[in-house]
């Protein structure tokens, strides 16, 4: 059975992001007319940015008989997956700011977290099931965790080093220097290898709790209907 977007079965899902995504920026644009300060504009292009994986997977849903669609896709998607979750590090950001209570300000923060951390894994749900249902099972989970180490990796690079997903056009030789020096120089970089460790495993056991969440619900069959249903791209 090849995965597939039913539009009709599946639109809830995206109304249900666009919707949460609408209710973080409303709460941003709030926080901005009472206090009229600019701090944390920044969430609307992080969010942007967060949105860009899961378009990139559901094109390449879309083109899997494609070879080089598929492939196209597949690379932008790897390449912009770590914005995704990099929302989460934005809290590094909050700190008391009069007149609007420390407390909203948190709220603010992690709705964008979250709702970046769903839009990652529902992107990343959708390439597991496309490498699941070509390669097997065990293929897929290995795609999975090693796309989430390197996710990780990526969150670093961007929040430590400040390297942005398209500089790998726009400056390639030094991102992929600065890679190879974490990469060959363990010792030399402890912060990116604990960070990513670390991160690593947040990721692994958050997504596994999605994937989880996925499962809960699956259709049942009668043999009273012969016509196949589109399949859900939560129900794998």
């Amino acid at each position: 059975m090849k995965p597939s977007i039913s539009l009709r079965g599946n639109t809830l899902i995206f109304i249900a992001l666009a919707l949460a995504s609408g209710i973080d920026i409303a709460m941003l644009v709030l926080r901005f007319l009472v206090a009229q300060q600019p701090p944390y504009l920044n969430l609307i292009w992080n969010l942007f940015l967060a949105w860009l994986p899961l378009v990139f997977a559901c094109c390449a849903t879309v083109f899997q008989t494609s070879r080089w669609r598929f492939l196209l896709c597949a690379f932008l998607w790897l390449l912009f997956i770590p914005n995704s979750p990099y929302l989460v590090t934005d809290m590094v950001h909050l700190r008391p700011r009069r007149p609007i209570p420390f407390w909203f300000d948190i709220l603010l923060v992690q709705s964008f977290a979250l709702t970046g951390l769903f839009l990652g894994f529902l992107s990343l749900y959708l390439m597991h099931q496309l490498v699941a249902h070509r390669y097997g099972y065990r293929s897929g989970w290995r795609f999975t965790f090693l796309v989430l180490g390197l996710t990780a990796l990526g969150v670093y690079l961007g929040r430590f080093e400040r390297w942005n997903s398209w500089d790998l056009f726009v400056n390639p030789i030094d991102l992929l220097a600065n890679i190879a020096d974490v990469i060959l120089h363990p010792r030399a970089n402890k912060t990116a290898i604990v960070f990513s460790v670390l991160w690593s495993g947040f990721l692994v056991s958050a997504y596994l709790a999605f994937y989880a969440l996925t499962k809960l619900h699956r259709p049942t069959t009668t043999k009273t209907t012969h016509r196949e249903e589109p399949t859900n791209i939560l129900n794998g």
